[in-house]
């Protein structure tokens, strides 16, 4: 026993590129609170300073060779911290179709089932609590694979366009009750210039896309878009071996702990996708119910 724990190896956690990984994760519940609360210019503006970071935290890590396993893990996990409450913040909030933040929520949970399997199985022995939340301790490696970064990516795009879209199609000339800036006029004329100029280029901007119904047009393809890939990327978890490299020495019990996840992952999936498709109907039911009220509506 103690030489399988001496085996294992230890790093330092507290490097630069974690700390900004540790910073998106503390932001993003500021983010979710700012979504609910209809405070969109704000909820964009962090937004942004949460991609910003998750470029950067990369960049540095491979720049001055600051990798690390809890990195590897911590990363992703912040992203998807993000995703999770951006979504379910915009599906409240009717910014985002229910069937879609099914399928992007139910995507990552089913992730994040397979991922307490592959840390708990692949844990050297003694498997304790301690031990498990102790990231030093690496037991497994996740590799992304490529239609789950661009998948990543182009959630990042549905999120920022669906935050943008009320800012775009906002009356930009008369003040709103949600601009705690645009509220009196005790706040200084530079700050008044700046809401000026910010209202402005969003003018210019929703007029550079042919007007609002372009814009809503816009997020609407992003919708399908990501719908797509993320079917894509969660299948391709359950069916690609490389996704998810335990490690140790034993290669039989690494192929077979791969296995059953990657059947946890497929499992749980596939019920998500039961789930979305259920709600998907739903929602067309609905659709063709009032369709057909108002049809009888104008035949009395």
């Amino acid at each position: 026993m103690a030489s399988k724990l001496s085996a294992l190896p230890h790093e330092n956690i507290y490097t630069l590129p974690n700390i900004l990984t540790f910073s998106r994760l503390l932001a993003t519940p500021v983010i979710g609170y700012l979504v609910i609360h209809d405070q969109h210019a704000w909820a964009l503006g962090l937004f942004a300073y949460a991609g910003l970071t998750d470029l950067a935290d990369g960049w540095i890590a491979r720049r001055w060779k600051q990798q690390t396993v809890v990195g590897s893990v911590v990363d992703p996990m912040a992203d998807k911290a993000l995703m999770t409450v951006l979504v379910g913040c915009l599906a409240i909030n009717g910014g985002m179709p229910l069937p879609l933040a099914t399928l992007i929520l139910g995507r990552d949970t089913s992730l994040a089932i397979a991922a307490i399997y592959y840390r708990w199985t692949s844990l050297p022995s003694p498997k304790t609590l301690a031990r498990y939340w102790d990231f030093s301790l690496p037991s497994a490696e996740v590799h992304p694979t490529t239609i789950s970064k661009l998948n990543t990516f182009l959630q990042l795009v549905l999120i920022g366009a669906t935050l943008a879209l009320p800012l775009l199609i906002a009356d930009t000339t008369a003040p709103t009750s949600n601009n705690p800036v645009s509220e009196g006029v005790g706040e200084g004329a530079a700050r008044d210039g700046a809401v000026v100029t910010t209202k402005s280029l969003l003018a210019s901007l929703t007029a550079s896309l042919g007007g609002p119904e372009t814009a809503f047009t816009i997020v609407r393809a992003l919708q399908g878009v990501v719908a797509t890939t993320t079917l894509w990327s969660g299948l391709s978890y359950a069916f690609n071996k490389e996704a998810v490299r335990i490690l140790g020495t034993d290669e039989r019990l690494k192929r077979r702990q791969g296995f059953r996840g990657r059947m946890v992952v497929g499992g749980s999936f596939g019920v998500v996708l039961s789930v979305t498709a259920w709600l998907a109907w739903q929602g067309l039911s609905e659709v063709e119910g009032e369709g057909g009220e108002k049809g009888k509506g104008g035949s009395i």
